[in-house]
């Protein structure tokens, strides 16, 4: 039986996504170096909820200045953020899309010259030159995850998401190759768990049931383990304190790249799991609506769109239309990114991947 992509999705909070199609967070460095909201990425993100996502994602936005983790990032670790946020909120839920801003800290990956010091991390990093953040200062990391998402919902935002993937500070933690801590936050995976888990809670206890909430996961890299991620998603489930968990698989059709696990894809791993209440999405290559079709096959409530919603902000409507859409091939013209929302700062961003924008001497 095909599951259709453009059936409404209910929220265990309540809140109704009226599609299955969701926006990415995704890097842009469009705004301001102080956190505030720029008319580029405003254009950006409205873009995609005229286009129809039913979810829209900010990028990742810091709840600490000293957590930045790329130029032009959207801040929520101040009040003066509040009146660009409500702004964005407002005119984001005025398409009938969801609007969720994502927690970020980026931790050990912060480049020293975005911020004062040096970066942080639950252990001391030689590699990144971090150093180990204090028991206090995790009290204080934690109170500010809190206060954003309590800053989010007085912007008008439907929910959170907090990250906890792609190598940032909670994934740090959540790393035993890279948490080394010897006290409540290092150790077992419950210690390593215990500064998201603590997060979560207090974000649902201040927020209250009827706030969105979310978390990013991914599965490998950065010390990451499949076995340790199934347990986190597990204890998420069984604590029933968030409405769905985004899996970032990098490619949604990969095999793991841990030997042990290569009997199945990784996103096998994943969906074999009962998520009871809590709804899942992934994210990796969803680049057709025969990609679409194919994850909400195997029991994905909505799917998780990245590159596609860059190069169409109407990536929804396309595939609902024709479920046989693919997207645009790459690379393409400066011209058409611009067509597409992207200001010259988010297209020069985009040519750090390769074959994504046209050479233009070409």
């Amino acid at each position: 039986m095909k599951t259709n992509s453009n059936t409404p999705l209910l929220f265990s909070c309540g809140a109704t996504m009226k599609n299955k199609f969701m926006l990415a967070p995704m890097t842009n460095t469009q705004s301001f170096e102080n956190g505030q909201l720029s008319d580029e990425e405003f254009h950006w993100l409205t873009m995609r909820a005229e286009g129809q996502f039913g979810m829209v994602m900010t990028c990742a936005s810091h709840v600490q200045e000293n957590g930045k983790g790329f130029p032009g990032q959207l801040g929520i670790f101040s009040d003066e953020q509040i009146p660009g946020h409500t702004k964005l909120a407002k005119s984001i839920k005025s398409y009938g899309s969801l609007a969720v801003i994502q927690l970020h800290h980026a931790g050990m990956r912060s480049p020293s010259e975005l911020i004062d010091g040096l970066p942080v991390c639950p252990s001391k990093n030689e590699k990144h030159n971090a150093r180990e953040l204090s028991l206090d200062e995790i009290y204080e990391l934690k109170n500010n995850f809190v206060k954003a998402a309590n800053r989010a919902k007085k912007c008008g935002y439907d929910g959170v998401e907090v990250h906890g993937a792609h190598g940032y500070i909670l994934t740090q933690f959540l790393s035993s190759e890279i948490n080394k801590r010897t006290d409540q936050y290092g150790g077992s995976l419950v210690n390593r768990s215990r500064l998201l888990f603590e997060i979560i809670n207090e974000i649902r206890s201040t927020c209250g049931a009827d706030f969105l909430i979310g978390v990013r996961l991914s599965p490998e890299r950065f010390g990451m383990d499949i076995l340790e991620i199934k347990e986190i998603c597990k204890r998420l489930v069984t604590e029933n304190k968030i409405d769905f968990i985004d899996l970032s698989l990098w490619d949604v059709f990969k095999y793991p790249e841990q030997k042990d696990f290569q009997n199945k894809t990784l996103l096998e791993h994943f969906t074999e799991l009962d998520y009871k209440n809590v709804l899942v999405t992934v994210a990796g290559k969803i680049n057709s609506g025969e990609d679409v079709t194919k994850i909400l096959n195997t029991g994905i409530d909505f799917v998780c769109i990245g590159r596609s919603g860059i190069l169409h902000h109407d990536f929804p409507l396309q595939v609902i239309k024709d479920s046989s859409f693919k997207s645009i091939e790459t690379p393409v013209s400066k011209d058409y990114l611009i067509n597409e929302g992207l200001s010259d700062t988010f297209i020069n961003y985009m040519r750090r991947w390769p074959n994504f924008v046209k050479d233009e001497a070409s």
